[in-house]
């Protein structure tokens, strides 16, 4: 069991000096490193995240008010309160932090506030208790104020409590009450009001206890009818015993439970209805009131779920067919209510009471409901179904496909669902928004198990996808029989968008399931028919759509799109949207720039190959310039299948220079002076065509005669651009006929400068083949594992461009050194 001792509320009081709750927790304290001292910490129950983490000041005050609430100011406008569930771990805390201020625990406030005067502190601290005067009428004016007098004090509201609770104080005031009552002593009553109203901001649990027993509460609702502020006074405890009837929809046999109800009911009222909004003064005052409520509401729901026999025969007579309407409405809205009130338990708590309803048969019965004609029926029955989908959708997943083995797919509970929200007939479809929320729910394999011996998520979307994909489709495939949309109101184009919202949510989730209807059904053609509705959100939602489709970069859809022309309508979408600069434009441009960025080879030639007249004139942005380059690129490849190979094999062992791993070679080189290497360094040949001269040129004669081409070579390479317009080194490659065999054999030994058998050196015999001189840098590097390419297209990333961009910066001499190393 949870240690309720511990489990607070946390509040803080916002701008407004309002109270905000802040969450349920449980409050430990101990010392936090990084706030260097001890501190107070409170972890959310629901899933442990840190709701506060307060260090306890020396100097800060800290007040106990009614037995289980600590408030302490952490700055000038931030004030923090913890409401404890119980007044023992209340008081725990309360030593923890007088022990760090070393206080005694008796006191109620740690620190002197500044606001109260000397005088009153002495006052306050000297006296042992307060003294009421006699309950009598004559001095009910001098009762009020000094009512009105103890709130502002922290001491003074305890010790007043305390009175109050010894002196059975309050049973004296209501017999007062009846007194005034009789003689009309409308000053009487008002003093009453003012006295009883006080008494409710002291927020004392005991007092409270008091107040709200079934012999005072309607004395205390009738005090409060006589608001001085009112010209008239109201009347609550009328419309309480008269307009506002108890209905059991099933006979309550506990006497208890019964007065728990009737108590809950008419101190909700009090809180609701017959209370004055409270001041921003007083709002922290009335916490225990909402806790008196909560916990008041537990115990209901803990009691009637103890209650066997009743909710045995609240499930019989809901699927009685022989129940009227009305008594059936009368038992959903009270199962409602009890759903409603099951959020208020601890999450064990609340795992008992679902399971309690499962197995009481909660589904079965809502199936029932949902399928009847009385729509305030079945929306209640939705609300209930939200609470278990919420709480455990794998329940209800489990269900749905045990009673698919026994029933017809049109009365299956999540047809039942879509059908209502289909037919959802609130213009903005709020009920209909709800029920997409929990099918998506549903349908999340995030949410669903694996265990061992069953995947919930092959079973479960294996029987969606054949009882009920057909069923949400059917409003999106009715509509889309021809060129545009046969229904284009705006509450079909909002059904129609929520229906591609859960779509676009199951292309990204349920992968082959969805990918299968698709191609199957050919949805995704059926969808951009709604490219040409007049609702823009619409459209957007079916390129949104094919945008998810996209970008899963799958040749199944891929082959599907191309196959059906499918971006057709989103090439007339975008025709049509003209110059406008609006979100349609910048969706349909994103796709398409998308295709390009992810080099999407079989989309880029289908979108070229039919639409680029349409599209060859839109300037404003590079994107199909840039897809018409890919294409052409493409293209050239597939001419020179010999090229793109070797291209291929050259780019996957491109290398990259880095500072940190750089290797002997050319460390080598970077450390040697370029007058110690020139005399012996290794060359190149320029072509095949010149390879037999060469074969006769000592290395230096080499040398001087690459010197001479150097201007030559370095305007040449300024020339070089690609089709994108960036600059860029081209190359050309010749291989000669030993070029397969070394370009995994050569090693590092042979690579000094010098080496008889250096690769490139004039006459070597397994020298690869030769780069010509006018072109930019050498093809290929060797190092220590072999060779390595080093080389780059016209068509590669700007990243690469950007490498060789820097490789051109190179000294010419340099440069050579690079190509024979």
């Amino acid at each position: 069991m949870t240690d309720t001792r511990r489990r607070v509320k946390v509040y803080t009081l916002n701008e407004d000096r309002q109270w905000d709750d802040r969450g349920t927790g449980h409050v430990s304290s101990c010392y936090v490193e990084r706030l260097k001292g001890m501190s107070l910490l409170v972890r959310a129950e629901s899933d442990g995240s840190l709701l506060l983490e307060s260090k306890i000041n020396p100097n800060t005050a800290y007040q106990k008010q009614q037995d289980t609430l600590i408030v302490w100011s952490e700055a000038e406008n931030y004030d923090l309160a913890l409401s404890f569930q119980e007044k023992a771990g209340c008081d725990e805390i309360w030593e923890k932090i007088c022990q760090v201020q070393g206080k005694d625990p008796s006191v109620d406030i740690t620190q002197d506030l500044v606001d109260e005067s000397e005088e009153e502190r002495f006052d306050d601290m000297s006296s042992p208790g307060l003294e009421l005067p006699s309950c009598e009428l004559s001095r009910l004016e001098e009762i009020a104020e000094l009512v009105a007098s103890s709130l502002p004090s922290p001491l003074r509201r305890e010790k007043l409590a305390l009175a109050l609770e010894n002196e059975g104080y309050i049973k004296k005031l209501l017999e007062i009450f009846h007194v005034c009552e009789d003689l009309e002593n409308i000053e009487g009553l008002h003093h009453l009001y003012e006295i009883i109203k006080g008494i409710f901001l002291l927020n004392r649990t005991a007092l409270f206890e008091v107040m709200f027993s079934e012999e005072c509460i309607m004395d205390i609702i009738g005090c409060l009818e006589y608001d001085p502020s009112l010209s008239q006074s109201r009347k609550h405890r009328e419309f309480l015993t008269k307009t506002a009837k108890f209905k059991e929809v099933i006979p309550i046999s506990d006497p208890e439970l019964k007065q728990k109800i009737h108590q809950t009911y008419r101190v909700q009222y009090i809180q609701d209805m017959v209370l004055p909004t409270p001041s921003v003064f007083e709002e922290n005052m009335l916490s225990t009131l909402h806790s008196f409520i909560f916990f008041n509401k537990v115990e209901i729901v803990g009691m009637l779920q103890e209650d066997e026999k009743f909710l045995t025969d609240l499930f019989a007579q809901l699927t009685d067919e022989a129940t009227d309407e009305e008594k059936r409405q009368e038992l959903v809205n009270f199962l409602k209510e009890f759903c409603a009130f099951s959020q208020t338990l601890q999450p064990q708590n609340r795992d008992a009471f679902f399971k309690t309803l499962s197995n009481m048969g909660i589904l079965p019965a809502l199936e029932v409901i949902l399928g009847m004609d009385d729509a305030q029926v079945r929306s209640a029955a939705t609300d209930i179904f939200s609470y278990l989908v919420e709480y455990n959708p794998s329940m209800v997943r489990e269900f749905v496909m045990q009673e698919a083995q026994q029933n017809d797919d049109d009365i299956l509970l999540i047809n039942l669902i879509i059908e209502h929200m289909i037919c959802d007939t609130d213009p903005e479809l709020g009920g209909a928004v709800l029920l997409m929320g929990l099918l998506r729910t549903l349908v999340d394999p995030e949410n669903m198990l694996a265990t061992a011996n069953k995947t919930e998520k092959t079973e479960f979307l294996g029987f969606f996808y054949k009882h009920c994909m057909h069923v949400l489709t059917a409003p999106l495939l009715a509509n889309t029989t021809e060129d545009k949309p046969s229904k284009d109101d705006f509450q079909t184009a909002q059904l129609l968008a929520l229906i591609l919202e859960l779509l676009t949510f199951c292309v990204e989730h349920h992968t082959y399931h969805i990918k299968n209807y698709i191609i199957n059904k050919d949805i995704l053609r059926r969808v951009l028919v709604l490219m040409a509705s007049k609702h823009a959100f619409l459209a957007l939602c079916a390129l949104r759509f094919k945008r998810k489709i996209i970008g899963l970069k799958d040749e199944f859809y891929n082959r599907y799109i191309m196959k059906s022309f499918l971006f057709e309508p989103v090439v007339k979408a975008f025709l049509n949207n003209g110059s406008r600069y609006n979100l349609m434009n910048s969706a349909i441009i994103e796709m398409f720039e998308f295709i390009r960025v992810e080099d999407i080879k079989s989309l880029t030639a289908h979108v070229i190959e039919n639409y680029w007249k349409a599209l060859e004139d839109v300037d404003y942005v590079q994107t199909f310039k840039g897809l018409k380059l890919r294409f052409e690129q493409q293209r050239e490849r597939q001419d020179n299948p010999k090229l793109d190979s070797m291209r291929s094999i050259l780019r996957n062992h491109r290398y990259r220079r880095d500072a940190r791993t750089l290797e002997d070679e050319e460390e080598m080189w970077f450390n040697t002076d370029e007058d110690d290497m020139e005399d012996g360094e290794a060359v190149v040949p320029p072509s095949d065509k010149t390879k037999n001269d060469e074969d006769i040129m000592d290395p230096i004669s080499k040398f001087m005669e690459r010197k001479k081409l150097k201007e030559s070579e370095e305007k040449e390479v300024l020339l070089k651009t690609n089709l994108s317009g960036r600059q860029s080194p081209s190359f050309k490659l010749s291989f000669s006929s030993g070029t397969k065999s070394n370009l995994t054999s050569q090693s590092s030994a042979s690579n000094l400068p010098g080496s008889p058998g250096s690769p490139g050196s004039p006459g070597s015999p397994g020298s690869p083949g030769s780069v010509s001189k006018s072109t930019s840098q050498m093809a290929a590097i060797t190092t220590k594992g072999g060779l390595v390419g080093l080389v780059d297209y016209p068509d590669d990333d700007e990243e690469d461009d950007e490498d060789e961009d820097k490789e051109e910066t190179l000294p010419l001499s340099k440069k050579a050194k690079l190509e024979s190393s």
